[in-house]
């Protein structure tokens, strides 16, 4: 009997298996109690993909980067993120306890965007920090970002022949959360304080019916182990509810460490014939109440952490940059070892 159930298991967990996804990522978030929000993410990628970590303060001019059709706006809030290449935000955390985060689905299709046209355009570098920029909350963000303001505007990643395919992730201060996904042109929003997981494929409607069927599975007896999309957001789901629901940050943190770690690809993972498994590169843990963003590297094994609130975010502040390059390592806060430099700009078209 039981060895019928796990090969029941497996066969179930292999229909639902991505063939075709690119990069492997995973987001949880965490919601314990008296209003202790985390969320956290790993970022895992084929090549290495150099990362920074930046704090940008209010009243920062911005631009979509697609040419006079672009969105112009200027920052509401202030934000910690991480960078890749210094070319696009791939993650971060506001001073409102906002959090995003962009994961590769190579399901999206973004609507055409016509330069001469009438509506504006957004780089892709800059979907996740348009939205730090101007929302305190998911609802805010969903409010205006269903109505479609501008198109987001993609390219291929520098160097390579992969075109750029994201869905983006939020999550705030008071545990909601929404997705937003480009299937065949169309914007779809996945908006419940219950979405706290999310890999970078299938879409997320079809993560859901996954979650559900395992559901009814008990984790303490199988759970699926390898390290495709679908695998990780089984194990995600399952830990980011299994560990300890509690006020002491420091075993939250610890707690949701644990999580993205056990969802993290071995480094020097990779697979020619199964493009979707790429090795972690890189962790963060955003803790929304207390506004602290750790960080770590899969080359650099410590973890270092950011407080947003012993930044200067107002509009008298300084960009700042904490140079992670050259495996430059840190333990503990960080915050002193930012040094004042000159904003990256967002790759555009």
């Amino acid at each position: 009997m039981k060895k019928s159930l796990f090969t029941l298991l497996i066969t179930c967990s292999s229909f639902f298996l991505p063939l075709n996804s690119l990069f492997a990522c995973t987001r949880v978030v965490y919601k314990g109690p008296n209003g202790n929000v985390i969320t956290a993410r790993s970022m895992d990628w084929k090549d290495e993909i150099q990362a920074n970590i930046w704090a940008f303060p209010r009243g920062m001019q911005r631009s979509g980067e697609v040419g006079p059709r672009s969105v112009e706006w200027t920052s509401k809030y202030g934000s910690v993120i991480s960078s890749a290449w210094d070319i696009a935000t791939v993650d971060g955390l506001n001073e409102k306890g906002l959090v995003a985060n962009v994961l590769w689905l190579v399901e999206s299709e973004y609507p055409k965007f016509d330069p001469k046209g009438s509506k504006k355009g957004i780089s892709i570098s800059a979907w996740a920090q348009y939205v730090l920029d101007n929302y305190a909350t998911v609802e805010e963000a969903v409010q205006v970002l269903k109505k479609e303001p501008f198109v987001i505007v993609s390219d291929y990643v520098p160097g390579t022949k992969k075109f750029t395919t994201l869905h983006l992730s939020i999550s705030d201060a008071k545990g909601d959360n929404a997705i937003f996904e480009y299937v065949k042109g169309k914007l779809m929003v996945h908006h419940s304080n219950k979405y706290t997981v999310m890999t970078n494929s299938p879409l997320f409607n079809e993560q859901l019916a996954l979650d559900s069927y395992w559901k009814s599975v008990p984790g303490t007896m199988v759970l699926p182990g390898t390290n495709r999309a679908a695998d990780r957001f089984v194990r995600a789901s399952y830990y980011i509810n299994a560990i300890p629901q509690t006020e002491d940050t420091r075993i939250a943190v610890a707690s949701v460490f644990s999580v993205i770690r056990n969802c993290s690809v071995p480094f020097g993972i990779s697979s020619e014939t199964e493009p979707n498994i790429s090795s972690t590169r890189w962790r963060s843990v955003a803790d929304q109440k207390n506004m602290v963003y750790y960080f770590e590297t899969a080359l650099t094994p410590n973890t270092f952490w950011v407080n947003l609130k012993d930044f200067d975010l107002s509009n008298r502040g300084k960009v700042m940059k904490l140079d992670l390059s050259n495996y430059a390592t840190y333990n503990g806060k960080t915050n002193g070892y930012f040094k004042e430099t000159k904003a990256f700009k967002f790759l555009g078209i």
